[in-house]
């Protein structure tokens, strides 16, 4: 937080220790007093959110933790209520263009003027109090979209979310809060077709809560090239980066498929966006793209060929530095990502219980 922006990007192949190392960023970063949030799509978090007193939501079609996409994000002191209600509209085309497989301009132009109806339904307008009002279901806007002209399309690719097996995850009020220091929330069981959709959720419900308290804190998201599958969330995934420094807000990007990460026209503005960058053990496949975007030597290119377990490359700006992640014994048992290991732990706490 002392640097020119407050965020990172982590490169690395899987086994690597790219998780345990974010992991230890996470412990060490909680111990200074900064606030970490945790998009995690393998549900690797968990166990070290139970250790640390931290809330775990588990974001998946079954799930009693919702977010209703319809929330409006309360206005700052300094904002105008118009010009919050006009950007979040804007957002939720994005989602729709996400949910329903594209938009044609006709299709863009109608979802736009949907969510304005379905807001003034609610007597939701630019001059309305956002912390007094109810904010609309997705079902108030389908049947908004139902008795529009030209919708029909739209109404049947949207009876999934409404209607169908994918009802309970999107159309309920919000009932999910964040006010703890270390709040995960989980991905691994939501169907990969709908993982865009949820993360996109994830991340503007975040950042509306980030918006309303200015706090120190760091937002993870491990595995973002499932964000840069999306023109959407890759987009919204660089604003973060870019407007992240006005909020107090570091965002460390993961990844272990390089590849689909920097395809992305938003891949290279990210890492250039971050001051500091963490380069583990990476796959022949990769390791020309990786060689080239962060300008290595030959000897660093077989350094990050050869590394083991838990070491790299680590730069700050213009200077980088060989490294090697050490984690202390008490560290190594809350952040430990070995399945025998953790196993051996649970079996230990259960029998302290019993005793």
């Amino acid at each position: 937080f002392l640097l020119e922006n407050y965020n990172s990007v982590t490169f690395a192949k899987a086994g690597s220790g790219k998780s345990y190392t974010t992991k230890l960023e996470i412990l060490r970063s909680l111990m200074f007093e900064t606030e970490v949030i945790v998009i995690d799509p393998e549900r690797e978090y968990e166990y070290m959110a139970e250790a640390t007193g931290g809330k775990y939501f588990n974001i998946s079609l079954t799930s009693e933790h919702h977010i209703n996409p319809f929330d409006l994000p309360i206005p700052r002191e300094d904002e105008a209520v118009s010009d919050v209600l006009r950007s979040h509209i804007v957002n939720l085309v994005g989602l729709f263009r996400i949910m329903l497989g594209g938009l044609s301009q006709e299709e863009d132009a109608i979802i736009d003027r949907a969510i304005t109806e379905t807001y003034a339904l609610k007597d939701i307008t630019a001059d309305s109090n956002f912390a007094n009002v109810e904010p609309p279901l997705m079902s108030d806007f389908e049947l908004v979209l139902a008795g529009m002209e030209g919708a029909e399309s739209l109404v049947q690719r949207l009876t999934k979310y409404t209607k169908g097996t994918w009802s309970g995850f999107i159309n309920r009020p919000t009932n999910v809060d964040i006010n703890k220091k270390f709040i995960v929330f989980s991905l691994r069981d939501m169907e990969d077709e709908l993982k865009p959709v949820a993360m996109y959720i994830v991340t503007h419900y975040i950042w509306s809560a980030i918006r309303k308290n200015l706090k120190k804190r760091l937002l993870v998201i491990d595995e973002a090239w499932w964000m840069m599958k999306s023109e959407d969330t890759a987009s919204f995934l660089l604003g973060l980066a870019k407007r992240g420094r006005k909020y107090y807000l570091g965002l460390a990007t993961i990844t272990q498929d390089v590849e689909d990460f920097l395809k992305s026209p938003y891949g290279l503005p990210i890492i250039t966006n971050s001051s500091i960058q963490m380069l583990m053990k990476q796959s022949a496949s990769s390791i020309d793209i990786v060689q080239r975007t962060f300008n290595l030597t030959d000897e660093e290119k077989y350094l990050l060929l050869e590394s083991d377990v838990g070491e790299g490359i680590f730069f700050v700006g213009m200077k980088h530095v060989a490294i090697k992640v050490i984690a202390s014994y008490t560290e190594d048992q809350i952040i430990t990502t070995n399945p025998s290991q953790i196993l051996d732990i649970k079996r230990s706490k259960a029998e302290l219980e019993q005793q």
